[in-house]
């Protein structure tokens, strides 16, 4: 494998973080197509060693291209450039990014509204570096050893404080499991629920989860969906053993479930002997009106509750621990039958992110950052007010997404593409639809529905990219 060109020389005085200054450098060489479809980075220790700047800033770069798909990050091999929507740009117009040459479209856009890209500017590298340097420079050998399969003990205690006071969640750190993030866990999950086991899912629904279920062969019923979230009355006709649901903030809609709803689906999962119910807790962090909404869990009496949540969104995507707190009944099947996998996260990582939790840091980064996302969220409000005429809005006051519902009966496709022709990139809810076979369900009754993530974009890219927006959707 050839050496891959990371040369640049990080400026510390350039205005910018060393984290953003390596992060657009390497966009750009996979825009560019200097970084070719599937060739591997150098690994973040090394490149942390010959660009002389900490480990933390090349995972923080790292990770956010993850984020924004410029790489994939694959487990014990490394990161790779991604090819799957060709990412590079070698100077080709706005009109050849939707469909050079009978290709794929291009994914290199001036403004894109991605709803799953995060703002990492604000992160605390200094508080990190810190913490990092006092936990290496006093670790001893127990901390380079093989650790506890579900994680460090003292780690789950924390996870398990923190989320009983910000999510009401009714955990012992017995239950709780840690992982490199929500895939891993949700294959450990396969191993404890069993092969075949048909699950239910909302419509439209969270892609990744949906690939990892068809990839253990479930059977899997898509459950459409209305105001107060998952129905069912259609669940309940499904023959589903299990449901996988985000009732506090359902992605990519933007529902949150009612009570009363929320009821009606423990009460599903009592009536059937080994019924479970997966609550993903996504975006629980970021609510801008109220304080974020209880857990699904936090009312479940019955065990039937399997509760995933993570730090990939709140903290950083390099920082890949999830967690699931498993009900007593599925942790006495871990215990014999799953107890054997050992934790896929460095206990130098779990001490790390034990003291950010612990000494209040996250606390304080979570309340920045919710300031920071509102501030952007209000503005991206403001500049679509004068759209009410055009497009319904919905999914605010939380998450880092709204949802604009086309009120003239415009093709969705033609819209996202006006927008391509701008340079900006807007996402379709159409690619969230899916139909039994597997793939986008296409044309559907439901009206044109785009989201419009504001999450990684600066203020200043908000106002322009929506003034683009406002001149091709007139």
């Amino acid at each position: 494998m050839r050496e891959l060109p990371i040369r640049i020389r990080l400026e510390k005085k350039s205005g910018k973080t060393l984290y953003e200054q390596l992060y657009e450098y390497i966009r750009e060489e996979i825009r560019t197509g200097n970084l070719l479809p599937e060739e591997r980075l150098p690994s973040a220790r090394f490149l942390s060693d010959s660009l002389q700047v900490s480990r933390t800033t090349v995972d923080m770069a790292y990770g956010q291209l993850v984020a924004e798909g410029y790489l994939t990050a694959r487990s014990r091999s490394g990161y790779f450039v991604n090819a799957t929507e060709g990412l590079y740009d070698v100077g080709i117009t706005a009109e050849e990014k939707i469909r050079p040459s009978g290709k794929e479209p291009v994914n290199a856009f001036r403004y894109d509204f991605s709803p799953t890209a995060i703002d990492m500017a604000h992160f605390p590298y200094a508080t990190w570096k810190k913490i990092t340097r006092s936990i290496l420079v006093d670790a001893k050998s127990r901390m380079f050893a093989l650790g506890e399969p579900q994680g460090d003990e003292e780690l789950r205690r924390t996870i398990c404080r923190y989320l009983h006071g910000s999510r009401g969640v009714k955990c012992e750190p017995e239950q709780l499991i840690i992982g490199a993030g929500n895939d891993f866990l949700l294959l450990l999950l396969e191993k404890l629920l069993g092969r075949h086991v048909p699950v239910a899912m909302e419509n439209p629904t969270y892609m990744r989860a949906y690939q990892i279920f068809r990839s253990f062969a479930y059977p899997i019923s898509l459950i459409p969906m209305d105001e107060k979230g998952i129905r069912v009355d259609r669940l309940r006709e499904s023959g589903a053993q299990v449901a996988y649901v985000m009732p506090s903030r359902q992605y990519p809609t933007g529902i949150s479930m009612p009570i009363g709803r929320r009821m009606e689906l423990l009460g599903w999962a009592a009536a059937g002997e080994e019924r479970y119910l997966i609550e993903d807790d996504y975006d629980s962090e970021f609510r801008y009106k109220g304080k974020p909404l209880p857990s699904l869990q936090a009312s479940d009496s019955m065990g039937r509750v399997i509760y995933l949540g993570t730090f990939s969104k709140s903290i950083a995507p390099a920082i890949r621990v999830s967690y699931m707190v498993l009900p007593y009944p599925l942790l006495e099947k871990y215990r014999r039958e799953c107890s054997f996998f050992s934790s896929t996260v460095s206990r130098i990582d779990q001490t790390i992110l034990n003291e950010f939790i612990r000494d209040g840091y996250f606390e304080r980064y979570l309340n920045k950052m919710r300031k920071v996302y509102r501030a952007k969220h209000d503005l991206l409000l403001g500049e679509i007010r004068d759209w009410e005429s055009d497009f319904t809005v919905s999914g605010e006051n939380a998450g880092l997404h709204v949802l604009l519902a086309d009120k003239r009966s415009r093709d969705e496709e033609s819209l996202v593409r006006a927008a391509a022709a701008a340079d900006v990139k807007v996402y379709g809810m159409g690619a969230f639809r899916m139909n039994e076979s597997g793939s986008a369900a296409g044309e559907t009754k439901e009206p044109a529905t785009l989201i419009l993530g504001y999450g990684s974009l600066s203020e200043t890219e908000i106002r322009e990219g929506i003034e683009r927006l406002k001149k091709v959707w007139q």
